[in-house]
């Protein structure tokens, strides 16, 4: 299968993995699924109308603080070093596009492993898979025109039983990157360290993400369009068949980017700098916002009983804890918000009591907006990213202000309607005065948009995403990883009609490009959408035009749903940029 060969691990099979979705069919045998009985009372025949999720455990709010992301070190070193083509022990893949002669210069290394975590205080330490054995993972923070390598070491035990596969592809979400570094989920390879059984042979895998811009092939500076800069990313397990269960085993960490215009230095002295709350784990907070599904012993448990429509559990955590608090100071900080979520939506309100507050929305999907917005809610899909800054020097000490959500989901089809007063998931506690003078600033103009370009348009595609008998389909098909559903020239133009059948929700996500959306259901996207996007949703029968550019590199790419019960049923096409 693509890069690299077969494997024989004794796994569920990928008819297996879409009977058990679409039947409701727990799969016996050496890859057996652990359920537990609150799992199974959530099944119903068919898939299509799970009741909602069995309450958890009680727990107690505000025991824990938040844990907050701080840069990952660098290596001085690799042994082996890395190469334009793999080197030894390295499992399969294309060479580096854009190699340069020699290896970037900053270095990584994440160990994929089994780690303990405690999600409360009140709930049992358990198992997770995480980036270095933590969830969430590693904290990357980058800059453009510094290429980085990060090499994954998979050390899962090849025949860990439970949900999960211990193969792993690894997806840097949102990155313009070449195909061979992406996490194609045909790519998948597994660990040796328990010996040499299988034969997709690794022990790690090399990414290189160049970051540069896009554009940067065609440009006579080389340089790329900084107009179409990236900030806020995260990667996460791309398995195919099994993304989903190696997300929700913890599979998630978070990868910023940064210029000279968004640099990250709130004290940065050139004029173009934009001086947004900065230091990352300071005042630029990361929060990745997950959903799990807790058994009455406080043990997460997967339900594949819950069958095609989207896993959902009974406690959202943030950064990996239930209901922690954040004690700040009475100055503004820069959050990140992304839903690590496999299926749940979200709808978020910044609460004084009962009264909801304004903040400042500067990015869509990590994409900076050419000028900041004033609101008081964003919703997000499975996927989506967006960054608001929040300033607490307007609340009086000892104010306590909560971000809570209020966007119900019954099923995995999508959002049912907002409730009153919603569920509080994260306290900020106003308590200090600033330690160093809040120099930082929201200026009324950020990232500029280049020129929608219709004129480099040659073609427009049509993808309707549908269900056929219980398998979710694009444009009729299920997934083939060996077979292109569409080749696109290298450095054209393109418009993808995206059209959702049915009555479900589907956010829609394409890799390699952002594009810009030109209209939902005819008429403009709303002032938030107006941004550069890799996240389309889909609500029942909507039709989304979207223009994209596919630029600098070649190879195999995604598109799919990440409702990752979607995606894991098929729900994902492969295509192609070629020369």
């Amino acid at each position: 299968m693509s890069d690299t060969t077969t494997q024989t691990m004794p796994r569920l099979s990928r008819r297996q993995s879409i009977q058990a979705g679409a039947l409701g069919v727990a799969i016996a045998g050496a890859g057996a699924l652990h359920l537990n009985r609150d799992a199974r009372a959530q099944a119903v025949p068919g898939g299509d109308q799970p009741k909602l999720p069995p309450p958890g455990p009680t727990t107690s709010a505000w025991m824990v603080p938040l844990p907050v992301p701080v840069p990952k070190k660098t290596v001085a070193s690799l042994n082996p070093p890395p190469g334009e083509y793999p080197v030894e022990g390295e499992a399969g893949r294309l060479p580096h596009q854009t190699w340069t002669g020699q290896a970037p210069r900053k270095l990584y290394e994440i160990h994929v492993k089994e780690g303990m975590h405690s999600f409360h205080p009140q709930l049992p330490t358990q198992p997770i898979w995480g980036y270095d054995g933590i969830f969430p993972g590693p904290c990357i923070v980058a800059r453009y025109n510094q290429p980085v390598l990060v090499r994954f070491h998979n050390e899962l035990d090849p025949y860990a039983v439970g949900f999960g596969s211990p193969e792993i592809s690894v997806h840097l979400h949102n990155l313009h990157c070449a195909s061979e570094s992406d996490g194609f989920a045909g790519d998948y390879w597994g660990s040796l360290r328990y010996g040499p059984t299988l034969t997709r042979p690794g022990l790690f895998k090399d990414h290189a993400f160049m970051n540069r811009y896009p554009g940067f092939s065609t440009d006579p500076n080389g340089r790329g369009d900084w107009r179409e800069a990236l900030g806020t990313l995260w990667y996460h397990d791309h398995r195919h068949d099994f993304t989903e269960q190696n997300v929700y085993r913890g599979m998630a960490g978070t990868y910023l980017l940064f210029d000279a215009f968004d640099s990250g230095n709130e004290h940065d002295t050139n004029p173009r700098a934009l001086r947004l709350p900065s230091g990352v784990g300071k005042y630029d907070i990361p929060l990745v916002i997950a959903d799990f599904l807790f058994d009455q012993s406080g043990y997460v448990s997967y339900n594949p009983l819950a069958g095609t429509p989207g896993h959902l559990g009974n406690k959202i955590t943030v950064n990996g804890k239930i209901k922690p608090f954040f004690k700040v100071q009475r100055r503004k900080y820069r959050f990140r918000m992304i839903n690590a979520s496999v299926a749940r939506f979200y709808e978020f309100y910044l609460m004084n009591g009962s009264t909801s507050q304004n903040f400042t929305y500067i990015a869509n999907d990590g994409n900076l907006l050419p000028a900041p917005l004033t609101m008081n809610a964003v919703r997000l899909a499975p996927a989506e990213r967006g960054d608001i800054v929040i300033d607490f020097s307007q609340y009086p000490h000892g104010t306590r202000l909560y971000l809570v959500n209020r966007l119900l989901m019954e099923s995995g089809k999508g959002p049912d309607g907002l409730t009153t007063p919603g569920e509080q998931l994260l306290r900020f506690d106003v308590d200090f005065d600033p330690l160093e003078p809040d120099v930082s600033q929201v200026p009324a103009k950020l990232r500029p948009l280049p020129p929608l370009k219709r004129d480099e348009v040659i073609k427009t595609r049509r993808w309707e995403f549908d269900k056929d008998n219980a398998i979710w389909t694009v444009n009729g098909k299920i997934f083939d990883p060996e077979k292109a559903g569409a080749t696109v020239k290298r450095n054209t133009a393109e418009i993808w009609v995206l059209k959702g059948n049915g009555s479900w929700h589907h956010p829609v996500h394409i890799h390699l490009e952002e594009g810009r959306i030109l209209s939902r259901n005819g008429v403009p996207p709303p002032p938030h959408e107006r941004g550069r996007k890799d996240v389309y949703v889909l609500a029942p029968d909507e039709v989304v035009r979207v223009l994209i550019r596919f630029r600098d590199f070649t190879g195999k790419y995604l598109m799919h749903c990440h409702n990752l019960s979607h995606e894991d049923h098929a729900m994902m096409v492969r295509w192609d940029v070629e020369d």
